[in-house]
């Protein structure tokens, strides 16, 4: 009994449902409800995978998942789902004030309830997969997984059903919710076949759930700006307070995913009417070509289209132009000193990576120090211009990535050969993921705080926690760590205090610094403290990528 108790009971599950808790209590009954449930059904779920792990017959040992993680089940279904919960909880507070609160509310909400459906579904279709397993366990565990799921979703109708009169409407809505879990679950099963050992199937979850998030956002914003859909804006209620920095970002990205596509595609024509058998060189040199010329086609036309039909009537790179030379002096400058720490890291650390032999963990985070001194400036100085810059370095990320993993002339084989000297275990042979998670960890709580100001360290929470409290922790606990988290683990308790305390010395500076720049503080010490620590705590226990799971669960936190 103590023994499945110890099972059961693991430190990553514990800050996880602390995490959660904290959330839900500070939610109003009807949403904190439901986020109960599909924590339970991500613990029963994650409870029956990781006893699967060891039968030879389970369905699941044909997704490789990322050697040496947990399955991440539960943090990975609640994670998402706690952030929308915290940005719901901080706009009710501001929304009494604001014109355009209450339909922002409306939109938020809906958001929601659709990453959570999204989580639920791939929770169902994880518990489809198991359904024959022979282990009496599972199949116990798997039944308390499916009860839960069914009482969700009675929740979520419920829901619904008492928010407006039924009718065809409300089951409009449902449907365009359940949308959102199919397309989750054709994502996470095309991510873990396509991309075997490059992660959990928490990290999968994550990563399929916030980009159907993202895209059905983008879908929604394309639905209520076209002239034939009056009824789709009844039905989405998306706000007209979008910026323009945000339009043009997602049209970047929209532009860059489709590439994939169009590139495949192109190929396909191109071999449909080759006449003659090609040398293998010069196959090489035409596919490049094609590379090329979809992703001008893609940026050039794809695009604006899309920017056009949504209302930005100049083409988003003229934009961007005209946006940068509007009070350049601030951002010429701001970039010249992006360029000028970015140029120095890069060639102090790739000649280190060569040379040295310091380990290759304690390398990557000197990159997290690099990027404190990056954004930080720009959070306090340029905090709008820092979202352009955000998403203009996400594309050229994987821009790269795509030249490196189809080695398209003539830069794949060089993109391959630096990027390669700041991998670790946690990166596979197919996809390098590390300066991913970094960019987007300190991006996304910059890019959600956009238009809230009551919450001045928020915009922060990447760069405190990944930049800051990750970095000392894994310095000094490498360094000078002896007493460890577990027996398994490599996290020491000394190097958790120094995070911690690292982190909360530089929200005081912070603190000093927004109240000299006029922001108006209303964050206490108390839950500050609390949020650190279980940032710092999810930190030492969890096997998952942390650069990805740190920022959100710290910023939802901060939200609070």
């Amino acid at each position: 009994m103590a023994t499945s108790s110890a099972a059961l009971l693991t430190g990553e599950r514990l800050v996880v449902f602390l995490f959660a808790a904290r959330v839900a209590l500070a939610a109003p009954a009807g949403l904190a409800a439901p986020l109960a449930l599909l924590a339970a059904a991500a613990l029963a779920v994650e409870l029956a995978v990781d006893r699967s792990a060891s039968d030879p017959s389970s369905p699941f040992r044909r997704f490789r998942t990322r050697p040496g993680a947990s399955s991440g089940i539960l943090l990975g279904a609640t994670t998402l789902p706690c952030v929308m919960l915290a940005r719901l909880i901080q706009l009710s507070r501001i929304s009494p004030t604001d014109p355009n609160g209450p339909e922002e509310f409306a939109y938020l909400e809906m958001q929601y309830w659709a990453v959570s459906i999204s989580c639920l579904s791939v929770l169902a279709f994880f518990i489809w997969h198991l359904r024959q397993s022979a282990d009496n366990e599972i199949s116990k565990t798997l039944r308390y997984g499916t009860l839960v799921v069914v009482l969700y979703l009675m929740t979520f109708l419920f829901f619904f059903l008492l928010k407006t009169d039924g009718g065809l409407l409300t089951m409009a809505k449902n449907g365009y919710l359940l949308c959102h879990g199919l397309a989750a679950v054709i994502l996470i099963k095309h991510i873990l076949e396509k991309f075997p050992s490059c992660s959990s199937f928490g990290e999968a979850l994550l990563v399929s759930s916030g980009l159907v998030l993202y895209f059905g956002d983008m879908l929604a914003h394309t639905l209520s700006k076209m002239e034939f859909s009056a009824s789709s804006e009844a039905l989405i209620h998306t706000p007209g307070t979008r910026s323009e920095i945000a339009t043009v970002i997602q049209g970047i990205l929209l532009g860059i995913f489709l590439l994939p596509l169009l590139y495949k595609c192109s190929l396909r024509v191109w071999v449909y009417f080759r006449t003659q058998a090609v040398e293998n060189q010069a196959e090489k040199r035409i596919c490049s070509v094609v590379f090329y010329v979809s992703l001008l086609v893609a940026l050039l036309m794809l695009v604006p289209s899309w920017t056009r039909l949504i209302g930005l009537e100049v083409h988003p790179f003229v934009w961007v132009l005209n946006y940068m030379f509007t009070n350049s002096h601030e951002r010429l400058s701001l970039c010249a000193y992006w360029i000028c720490v970015i140029y120095v890291s890069i060639r102090r650390f790739y000649s280190i990576s060569k040379q040295s032999k310091t380990e290759r963990i304690l390398l990557r985070k000197y990159y997290h120090l690099v990027a404190v001194l990056i954004f930080s400036p720009a959070v306090i100085f340029q905090p709008a211009f820092l979202d352009l810059a955000f998403g203009a370095a996400f594309a050229v990320f994987l821009i790269l990535e795509m030249i490196r993993v189809w080695e398209v002339y003539p830069l794949g084989r060089t993109v391959h050969q630096f990027m390669n000297a700041f991998t670790d275990h946690r990166d596979s042979e197919i996809l390098i993921i590390s300066h991913f998670s970094l960019l987007l960890g300190c991006a996304l709580p910059k890019w959600m705080s956009s238009g809230f100001n009551d919450r001045p360290l928020a915009p922060f929470a990447g760069i405190l926690s990944l930049g800051i409290g990750d970095t000392m922790a894994s310095m000094i606990g490498y360094k000078y760590g002896v007493l460890r988290w577990s027996k398994t683990g490599k996290k020491t308790i000394e190097g958790t205090a120094a995070g911690i305390t690292s982190v909360l010395a530089a929200c005081s500076i912070l603190v000093s610094l927004l109240a000299s720049s006029g922001y108006i503080l209303s964050q206490h010490w108390l839950s500050l403290s609390v949020a650190v620590t279980l940032s710092l705590l999810l930190e030492a226990y969890t096997t998952q990528l942390d650069n990805a799971f740190i920022p959100l669960v710290f910023y939802s936190l901060l939200c609070l």
